[in-house]
């Protein structure tokens, strides 16, 4: 689809009239009007409002003349898993695991090759196959190649540290010791716990990414402990396969 096929689309599935629409990204109706005969586009900044009012890159209401990837993982990008900057706009060089809210994930090539080459075997790659072809492909992404200039002098990293003391200083019975976190996107762990009333509740945001991990419990056959936290919080459960039977042991402020 084109420009003007986007918009109206966009548009209409949201329920909005072209006043509304107008009035939200500060336009005049006629001027949507003509976005969406094609006689004109949006301008930069009004582009930069519809992609923060519709959840979509710029890159997206543009047709998708570009292929998006990850500038750190090189994962190809789509809507879904765009990062957000720390002002909540769509950021459309990052995917949501590398940067999270205005920050950057990792900050170690070698910790991130650990976490893609599982990925890549499943999609058919030797472990050998993957690690060689990480470490010689990371390097030419935007990230890795400006890395001095955007590290944050190891803030974040010991920011993890921090958590991690936190969580083990816990002492869960059965969870063995956090030794590392990775980025987790809020919808693929947001679990529903029950309460006592018998109410479901999930605690995470589907489109914020967390730090967590998942570590089999050292008493319980099958049963998985699932670590999650961020500035705010630390989250611990249990579940068994496929996240069934969740179960919250922990959830407290930080």
């Amino acid at each position: 689809m084109n420009t003007k096929e986007i918009i109206y689309q966009l548009r209409t599935d949201n329920g909005l009239s072209q006043e509304e629409l107008a009035e939200k990204v500060f336009v005049t109706r006629q001027a949507v009007s003509r976005w969406e005969t094609g006689e004109t586009v949006p301008n930069t900044e009004t582009l930069k409002l519809l992609s923060n009012l519709f959840g979509v890159s710029i890159n997206t209401l543009l047709g998708s003349p570009h292929k998006l990837i990850c500038q750190c993982c090189g994962m190809p990008l789509d809507d879904k898993i765009l990062s957000r900057n720390a002002d909540g706009t769509l950021n459309e060089e990052y995917c949501q695991w590398c940067f999270a809210d205005g920050t950057y994930v990792y900050h170690d090539m070698d910790q991130l090759i650990d976490v893609c080459v599982p990925n890549m075997v499943e999609q058919g790659f030797s472990e050998e196959q993957a690690r060689t072809y990480m470490k010689q492909y990371l390097p030419t992404l935007d990230y890795w190649k400006r890395y001095k200039e955007l590290a944050d002098d190891g803030e974040f990293e010991r920011f993890k540290e921090t958590l991690m003391q936190e969580i083990n200083d816990l002492r869960v019975p059965g969870m063995p010791k956090v030794e590392k976190l990775n980025a987790l996107v809020g919808r693929f762990v947001n679990l529903p716990y029950r309460l006592p009333s018998g109410e479901s509740v999930r605690f995470l945001n589907d489109n914020t990414t967390y730090l967590g991990t998942q570590l089999e419990s050292e008493i319980a056959e099958g049963l998985c402990f699932g670590v999650l936290a961020n500035m705010d919080f630390i989250l611990i459960c249990t579940y068994e396969a496929e996240g069934q039977n969740p179960e919250l042991l922990v959830y407290r402020k930080r």
